[in-house]
């Protein structure tokens, strides 16, 4: 059972779990179509910046007759409401991360888990990943 991810109020050090929280809610309750994802996404915006944007983003929505794109949806999410601090933190992390003497799965584990706080696209993440083994 997945709990409803409550409303997420702009507060950008609560974004990732918040956003966590909301793709389990989506999957769980088996929301599939992108519109509707987008919809039910929109509906647990509120307040501040974040009512502002699902307020605009509706607006567009109401316009267009097509499908949403999934992928601009989610990027453009994050950038507007992740921690950008954290993301920079984290792709610096991972440009000095070194194998070392760690064993090779303990190093991989970390080394996928800063590539996704990075949101780092694929081609860097294996340039990175052959320059730090």
């Amino acid at each position: 059972m997945v709990p409803d991810p409550g409303w997420f109020d702009s507060d950008q050090m609560k974004f990732e779990d918040w956003w966590r929280g909301i793709r389990l809610f989506l999957k769980s309750n088996r929301i599939m179509e992108t519109n509707d994802r987008i919809t039910a996404i929109l509906a647990y915006l509120r307040g501040g910046v974040a009512g502002i944007y699902a307020q605009w983003k509706l607006d567009e929505l109401d316009e267009e007759l097509e499908t949403q794109d999934w992928d601009d949806f989610m990027k453009e999410l994050k950038m507007t409401f992740s921690n950008k601090t954290k993301a920079a933190d984290a792709e610096w992390r991972i440009e000095i991360f070194k194998q070392g003497k760690k064993n090779i799965v303990d190093f991989i584990i970390k080394f996928e888990a800063l590539a996704m706080k990075a949101d780092t696209d694929e081609l860097y993440t294996i340039f990175l990943l052959k320059k730090n083994v």
